[in-house]
């Protein structure tokens, strides 16, 4: 399978979720949460860094990192449903993007326990925000799954560029790495 394949592949799959990429499509919640995670540009450079980040790991890093991001989120998403609003909500999740940004151009390596606490922080201000944004009327049974699949799958599409990428385009990553890091600063000073 040639990159092209994949990358067109991964668009075609991710096209139809930007139709519903704001909140409050269908009254149960799924397709909002679906929507949500590839609807920002934060939220959706953050989810894919994780996914690239983990497949530059090795052994137990290449799987905790997402499931910790996973979980870690829904809990935030639960906390954020419940009402409970994390200072500096938007830089917190702005710096997610700078920081694993720059793991994934670093192609950093750090020990398990601190890649795990960061990747934990990080995942808590998008769960947040994901549970502030509720949509009216939505089941956030529903919303939270829609946020958790999309999330999940974007950490994939991340760990499947960078696992079946030719090694030669290995900088490629690096280089992607390092465009997110630049969005997520000029998040942060925005």
């Amino acid at each position: 399978m040639t990159l092209n394949k994949i990358l067109a592949g991964a668009a075609l799959l991710l096209a139809p979720a930007l139709a519903f990429a704001h909140p409050g499509h269908g009254d149960n919640g799924l397709m909002a949460g679906l929507g949500h995670p590839v609807g920002g540009l934060d939220h959706l450079l953050a989810m894919l860094a994780v996914g690239l980040w983990a497949a530059q790991q090795q052994g137990t890093a290449r799987w905790a990192l997402p499931c910790t991001f996973v979980g870690t989120m829904l809990l935030g998403g639960v906390l954020g449903f419940a009402g409970l609003e994390l200072p500096a909500l938007e830089s917190g999740i702005a710096a997610s993007v700078l920081a694993l940004g720059l793991a994934v151009a670093l192609a950093v390596r750090p020990p398990l326990v601190l890649a795990v606490i960061a990747t934990a922080v990080f995942a808590l201000f998008h769960g947040v925000a994901h549970g502030l944004e509720l949509p009216e009327m939505s089941s956030p049974v529903a919303y939270a799954v829609g946020f958790v699949v999309a999330t999940a799958a974007l950490h994939a599409v991340g760990y499947a560029v960078v696992r079946f990428l030719p090694v030669a385009a290995a900088p490629l990553v690096r280089v992607a790495g390092g465009a997110s890091a630049l969005a997520g600063a000029w998040l942060l000073a925005g």
